[in-house]
């Protein structure tokens, strides 16, 4: 398994074979010869900076990102102190290949690119012994786990343990943009079947060969697992990642009371949507209290983005009727009225008194919303209508199209600034390039979860929080808004630079340990200086000296 710990320290071959120490060429003479590796080696001793310009040499020489994720998966696997140097110095090359919009086809692909096992796997047929596989994990101290049950992966739908890619990406970002210990980080699928009929016909998928559970085996398998994580590991943050909407909200609202838990489809993308639409106003102007948003799609994304809007109003003392008024919603039905029937109950606030609209365009000409948000995975959908429409109602129409992978973009950000003649303050979920308009570029914001996520999980770790509240989410989307400057502003970036990410990590970090320590929620007693505290403990991507 990648990152297994020996029980004495290793030499040799060995030592070269384990990922979390291995150094590859930078290995001293001193610690060649201490350490049994004379000869294992090429004579030539290269600096870190050497070894990483051989790394990206050799990227940009492959022909698909996908080979390009795999050539950093494999360089994880080996040496991954080179691997989070690459990342954190290259991040705005490095994340779109080890995480979205390239993580989707790895998943797509997982079973046939399947290299060396990472992360643990926990089934169906596991019932009853979900502590012994825990205690399988080499690590003793993960502070972060990320788990996923495969359902609904990005906006490429069942994918089950082929899924896992997700959690293993997550955790990367983790340590390279808030400085988790890698060692700290635990990924785990937890594969209860899958319904992906291309998965079940491949004879190379390697999960279960079965149909998605969906009775009381599942919620028994997900109970143990939040059960031997507490005993196995007590100081773990639990992050659910990409469940499915019939579990995802009632697992948050069953164990976020209970253990020290959060849903990155829910609250995290709710907190970066508030900060992007917090960043838009400072272009367009209004209060947050005066905006109507309409949202294509009610899943989790929307949801979690409506409801933390919904919070923030309500800390302005706004009446909860008019804070959800505030947010309406467009799903796969239609315009989400009052008076349908059977209303999921995380829908039911959002459900205003209006006549039925079935058609998208149609519901941004009569609600004549400020900003549309898409969130649904349904490519083309912002059409030029659309586009248009919001562009004759308002002067510096906002256009969020949030879905990932790139290709299940609602509309690409050369659309959104052709079809408002350069007026719209466009962000997305996954990357789009710089994008000529007039006499200036455009530079899209890209709403991606990773500026809230890891530093929600630093400043958990650092202040060893029992909970994770809503109130740190709103916390740090307030202090991701606070980064962007008049400069992103300029340019039409309503998110700061994915180069200050560690940066907006640890602020976000000290304000959700700052809520911990104030609320009564921290097992660590209160430091002085909360940002050093934090800062002290983020991960340097720099060698160990053995000699």
């Amino acid at each position: 398994m990648a990152g297994q710990e020996e029980q004495a320290f290793p030499r040799g071959v060995k030592l070269l074979h384990d990922p979390v120490r291995n150094k590859g060429t930078a290995f001293t003479d001193a610690e060649r010869d201490l350490m049994g590796l004379r000869g294992l080696l090429p004579p030539r001793i290269c600096s870190p900076a050497e070894q990483e310009e051989r790394v990206m040499g050799n990227l940009r020489a492959k022909e698909s990102d996908l080979e390009r994720y795999i050539a950093l998966i494999s360089l994880q696997d080996r040496n991954e102190t080179l691997f989070y140097r690459v990342v954190i110095n290259h991040i705005e090359e490095i994340m779109p290949l080890i995480y979205t919009p390239t993580v989707g086809k790895a998943c797509q692909q997982f079973s046939h690119i399947y290299r060396r096992p990472r992360g643990l796997y926990i089934t169906l047929q596991d019932r009853g012994r979900v502590r012994e596989i825990l205690e399988h994990w080499p690590h003793r101290d993960p502070r972060v786990i990320v788990v996923t049950d495969g359902e609904r992966i990005l906006g490429l739908g069942d994918l089950g343990a082929a899924g896992m890619g997700i959690p293993i990406g997550k955790l990367s970002l983790y340590t390279a943009c808030a400085g988790i210990q890698p060692t700290q980080c635990l990924p785990i699928t937890l594969d209860v079947g899958t319904n992906n009929e291309s998965f079940l016909n491949d004879p190379l998928y390697l999960g279960l060969e079965r149909r998605r559970e969906r009775g009381p085996a599942y919620d028994e398998l997900v109970d143990e697992f939040i059960g031997a994580v507490q005993d196995s590991f007590p100081n773990a943050l639990v992050q659910l990642e990409d469940f499915g909407n019939q579990n995802a909200f009632r697992l948050l609202a069953q164990y976020r009371d209970q253990v020290c838990l959060f849903d990155d489809d829910i609250q995290g993308t709710g907190a970066v949507g508030l900060a992007g639409l917090l960043g838009a106003l400072r272009i367009s102007g209004g209060e947050l209290a005066d905006q109507r948003v309409l949202f294509y799609g009610a899943g989790q994304a929307a949801i979690g983005i409506g409801n933390t809007i919904v919070a923030a109003l309500l800390e302005q003392g706004v009446s909860p009727e008019q804070a959800h008024a505030s947010c309406w919603f467009f799903d796969s039905q239609g315009l989400l009225v009052d008076g349908r029937e059977q209303i999921p109950g995380q829908k039911q606030p959002f459900a205003h008194q209006h006549d039925p609209i079935e058609d998208f365009a149609e519901a941004v000409r009569v609600l004549k919303p400020t900003a549309i948000m898409g969130c649904a995975g349904r490519p083309g959908v912002f059409s030029e209508e659309v586009v248009r429409t919001l562009s004759g109602l308002h002067e510096r129409p906002i256009i969020f199209a949030l879905s990932n992978p790139t290709a299940n973009a609602e509309c690409s950000a050369v659309q959104a600034y052709q079809w408002s003649d350069g007026r719209a303050i466009f962000a997305s979920g996954s990357p789009f390039a710089p994008v000529p308009v007039g006499n200036k570029t455009l530079v899209p914001g890209q709403g991606n979860n990773a500026y809230i996520f890891p530093g929600v999980g630093l400043g958990a770790v650092a202040s060893r929080t029992t909970r994770v509240s809503d109130e740190m989410f709103l916390a740090a989307a307030r202090v991701l808004a606070a980064q962007v400057s008049d400069e992103d502003l300029a340019i039409g970036r309503v998110y700061p630079s994915l180069s200050r990410i560690r940066e907006v990590s640890a602020l976000i970090a000290a304000e959700v340990a700052g809520i911990a320590y104030r609320r009564g929620l921290a097992r660590e007693p209160e430091p002085d200086d909360i940002l050093a505290h934090v800062q002290s403990q983020m991960f340097q991507a720099i060698y160990p000296h053995y000699a």
